[in-house]
């Protein structure tokens, strides 16, 4: 995020955050993960692939009889997927969309041979969620956003870490997306995260917390 807390600016393009050591850096932490999850948002907005870029990385994960890339999950209220989408058409491994009854009875056909539409039922829950996906063998799911998933999670307590990288600029306009958007959240000043870690990576910061789920 920026010094100022936003993920992106108000225009079309999608601002650069990162940095190649960083994204290098996330790529080595999806390695160490059964299954990615961002929101339908982002899958609409960034159209993003979420497979290991490294061949190595993906060498090792087959060789300790892993998938070369994750699961990926997407979580939607609408249903406004496009099945043309890289998240659906990249990569070998399962494809899952959580959505609420309504949703995911007119969204199966359309997403059909391409990912699992998983029924949650009047509501789209985190526990729900996190539960079926440890039913599947997920014990280590990465959560990349944007703002209403982020919300959604740590709103939930269902966070156990969160890597928050800092960048060295401001964008200072509120019609813009920020890291999360308004809620209740139990990472309070009563009961503060815990920082693990900090990293410098160039001119951006690495700060690592410990969220709540996993502190002990």
């Amino acid at each position: 995020m920026s010094a100022d807390g936003y993920i992106d600016d108000a225009t079309p393009e999608r601002l650069r955050l990162s940095s190649t050591a960083d994204w290098d850096r996330v790529d080595a932490v999806r390695a160490g993960c059964d299954a990615i999850l961002v929101g339908a948002g982002t899958v609409r907005a960034d159209d993003p692939r979420l497979l290991i870029r490294s061949a190595a990385r993906r060498e090792q994960r087959v060789a300790r009889g892993l998938p070369a890339d994750l699961t990926k999950v997407t979580l939607t209220w609408s249903g406004d997927l496009d099945p043309g989408a890289r998240f659906f058409t990249t990569g070998e491994s399962p494809k899952l969309v959580y959505a609420p009854s309504g949703t995911a009875g007119e969204l199966a056909p359309r997403l059909d041979g391409l990912a699992e539409v998983v029924d949650t039922g009047d509501h789209l829950a985190v526990p729900a969620v996190l539960g079926d996906l440890a039913a599947r063998g997920v014990r280590r799911l990465m959560v990349e956003g944007g703002g209403g998933v982020h919300t959604l999670f740590l709103t939930a307590d269902a966070v156990d870490e969160l890597q928050l990288v800092v960048a060295p600029f401001f964008i200072g306009d509120p019609s813009a997306p920020r890291f999360v958007r308004s809620g209740v959240f139990p990472q309070s000043p009563e009961r503060p995260m815990r920082l693990e870690e900090v990293t410098r990576i160039g001119n951006l910061a690495l700060l690592r917390y410990l969220a709540g789920a996993g502190r002990g």
